[in-house]
């Protein structure tokens, strides 16, 4: 029976790259690992094909071989010791490093010494104003920490006692297990990956080696956010374990409502109220921005709803680009309170206003024109 190509085997490109090779091997494995597949020979060939595959393809001699001759270039004396595989059937190929991080994803382990440990993100909600989130604002916060116990000096034994090492790991932080016939490292259950064991805890600190304190932090909030927009502060989250490297910390926006303005992307949008007089007659309002007072010019017959663009008064956007716009939406205002002279007046203009129809209320009468074509069409 012939042999398929290592390539497809992997299921790789032939310039696929050391670490394609890494990936689409550990991928197999894992897939086909006899003991993930107990009494599968159809797995267990597959696994096995996969490993001589790779064990070729990861030797750069081998590989060179492989592609100027085929198969005949790499079972001609060329695997040192049985053909691909070699004693063991694992050659000269460096499985520990493919399996470790198979079996360190499976069992939570690394490799060697004790185990460090990522400090946790944290997250800070800060509330700001939209004049400070268009123009940009630095602010202190305070977050809690955890900083170094004074009276354990951060051993997280009592004073005058001190770690011992772990027994069962002998201060490695893991332990060597067997999972089928690959031995394989986790993290120890009786340290918990420490390498040391607390017989005497600190009081002050409980044994972590660390108690609750806070730190002040200056934030600098850049022009242009919004809300759910987040800040990333490398290294200022929670400390590491075990020497391991700092969480980080999220400062997520939140934009609180404006009297004025509510945003909309790049663009500012407010109403501005018109009294009744100014939208038939038109007129010049005074628009506020967030950079100050702007003139708009109100043509007459502007009705209510009609929206004014002024271009450049919104918001530069964080990211960079153009500002947005300002849009000014008119709400004409019905007088209220009048005196009786003003309803006098009203109903003088009512009275003239009937005689023009159509000339001074195209869309009322268009309105009505519907409205009585809709009942004509019912039946009753």
């Amino acid at each position: 029976m012939s042999k398929r190509d290592y390539y497809d085997v992997l299921g790789v490109s032939q310039n696929a790259s050391e670490g394609d090779l890494k990936k689409a091997y550990r991928r197999l494995a894992m897939k086909y690992h006899p003991d993930r597949n107990p009494g599968d020979t159809d797995a267990e060939v597959r696994f096995k094909e996969a490993k001589e595959a790779y064990e070729v393809l990861s030797d750069p001699q081998k590989r060179a071989a492989y592609d100027q001759f085929g198969h005949a270039g790499v079972e001609a004396g060329g695997g040192g010791g049985g053909g691909p595989g070699g004693p063991g059937g694992f050659g000269g190929a460096d499985f520990s490093d493919v399996f470790g991080d198979i079996f360190g994803d499976i069992f939570g382990g690394g490799r060697g010494g004790s185990r460090a440990f990522r400090g946790a993100d944290l997250r800070y909600r800060m509330e700001v104003s939209l004049e400070e989130a268009v123009q940009g604002v630095e602010r202190e916060i305070r977050i809690p920490t955890q900083v170094r116990c004074d009276a354990c000096e951060g051993s997280g034994a009592a004073p005058g006692s001190q770690p011992q090492t772990c027994p069962t790991c002998k201060g490695h932080g893991e332990v060597r297990m067997q999972q089928g016939f690959f031995s394989v490292q986790q993290s120890c259950p009786r340290c918990s990956g420490s390498g040391q064991i607390i017989s005497d805890p600190c009081r002050k600190c409980g044994g972590k080696g660390t108690v609750a304190d806070q730190k002040t932090l200056n934030v600098r909030v850049p022009p242009g956010v919004d809300t759910g927009d987040r800040i990333r502060l490398s290294g200022e989250g929670e400390p590491g374990e075990q020497g391991g490297p700092p969480g980080d910390l999220y400062v997520e926006m939140v934009v609180k409502p404006h009297p004025i303005f509510t945003r909309d992307g790049a663009d500012l949008r407010c109403d501005i109220p018109v009294s009744m007089t100014t939208a038939a007659l038109g007129g010049e309002l005074e628009v506020p921005t967030l950079e100050g007072r702007v003139s708009l010019r109100v043509p007459a017959g502007t009705q209510s709803g009609k929206v004014f663009r002024v271009r450049g008064k919104g918001v530069k956007p964080v990211r960079g680009g153009t500002p947005g716009d300002l849009l000014c939406r008119v709400a004409v205002e019905t007088p209220v309170n009048l005196t009786g002279r003003q309803k006098k007046l009203l109903e003088e203009l009512a009275e003239t206003l009937e005689h023009g129809g159509e000339h001074h209320s195209p869309r009322g009468s268009s309105w009505l024109d519907s409205v009585k074509s809709f009942f004509e069409g019912m039946k009753f």
